[in-house]
C-alpha cells in the first residue's frame, strides 16, 4: 500500500476493507499525506493522526479510557472481530511472534489493543478469551457500534456494520495497525500481511525514535485486561 511521488508518499487507508466472511464493500476512502518510509517496513506518518479520545470496555467489564490508560507506552490499535476466519487471527498471531522476539524491557513499553467491529457477538468474556490465544496482555475491548465505529472513523480505518449477506455473517473492517507513540499520536501504519520479523524492526526503530514518557502503572500492559 505504499506509494512514492517526490519523496512522499499517498496511503489510501480506508481503501482495502477486510471481508473475513465473505466479499468486501468499498467506501469513499481519505487519501493521507505521509513522508517516505525508507527506515520501515510499515509507512511513517510525516502528519501524525491523533489516537481515538474514546473510553469502550475491557475484557474485565470495566471502562478503559484508550488515551488515559495507554499513556507513555507505544501502542499498537487493531480493529477486528473474533469470528474472523483469517486476516484476524494471521495478523495477531504474527504480532504475538514478534513481541517474544522483543527483549523483555522493549516489550515492556508496548501495549496491544485489540477493538472488536463485531460487538453484538464479541462480549467482553468472549474477546478475554479469543485473544488469550495470542497473548494474554493484549487488551480487548468493546462497547456500542456507533461508538467504535467513530473511533475507527477517527484515524481513517473503514467499518461496515455487521450484516447477514446472502446466508453469510459479514463483518466487513479496515486491516492496518495503527502504532501510536506517548503522546497519543499514530506515527506508523501497519497493513495486513506483515511478517513477525518486519513488526520486531519496525517497533525497535520506533522504540528508539518515538516519545514515550511515564506510563500509568498497569496500564495497557501485563494484565491491564484480566
Amino acid at each position: 500500500m505504499r506509494r512514492s511521488a517526490a519523496g512522499l508518499a499517498l496511503l489510501l487507508l480506508t481503501g482495502v476493507l477486510a471481508g473475513c466472511a465473505g466479499s468486501a464493500d468499498t467506501a469513499a476512502a481519505p487519501v493521507r499525506l505521509l513522508g517516505p518510509a525508507r527506515e520501515f517496513h510499515g509507512t511513517w506518518l510525516e502528519q501524525p493522526l491523533p489516537e481515538p479520545d474514546v473510553t469502550l470496555t475491557d475484557t474485565s467489564g470495566k471502562p478503559f479510557d484508550l488515551r488515559r490508560d495507554t499513556a507513555g507506552r507505544l501502542t499498537l490499535v487493531y480493529f477486528g472481530y473474533t469470528h474472523c476466519p483469517d486476516i484476524c487471527p494471521t495478523t495477531l498471531a504474527d504480532l504475538a511472534a514478534a513481541l517474544r522476539d522483543l527483549t523483555g524491557p522493549e516489550r515492556d513499553k508496548i501495549s496491544v489493543v485489540f477493538i472488536t467491529t463485531d460487538p453484538d457477538r464479541d462480549t467482553p468474556g468472549v474477546v478475554k478469551s479469543w485473544l488469550a490465544s495470542f497473548d494474554s496482555s493484549f487488551v480487548g475491548l468493546t462497547g456500542d457500534y456507533a461508538t467504535i465505529r467513530s473511533a475507527a472513523k477517527s484515524v481513517g480505518i473503514a467499518l461496515e456494520p455487521p450484516a447477514t449477506k446472502k446466508g453469510t455473517y459479514e463483518v466487513t473492517h479496515g486491516a492496518q495497525i495503527i502504532a501510536f507513540d506517548g503522546t497519543h499520536r499514530g506515527r506508523l501504519i501497519f497493513s495486513s500481511g506483515t511478517s513477525s520479523a518486519d513488526y520486531v524492526a519496525d517497533l525497535r526503530k520506533l522504540l528508539g525514535r518515538v516519545t514515550l514518557g511515564s506510563s500509568t502503572p498497569g496500564a495497557g500492559g501485563q494484565g491491564a485486561a484480566s
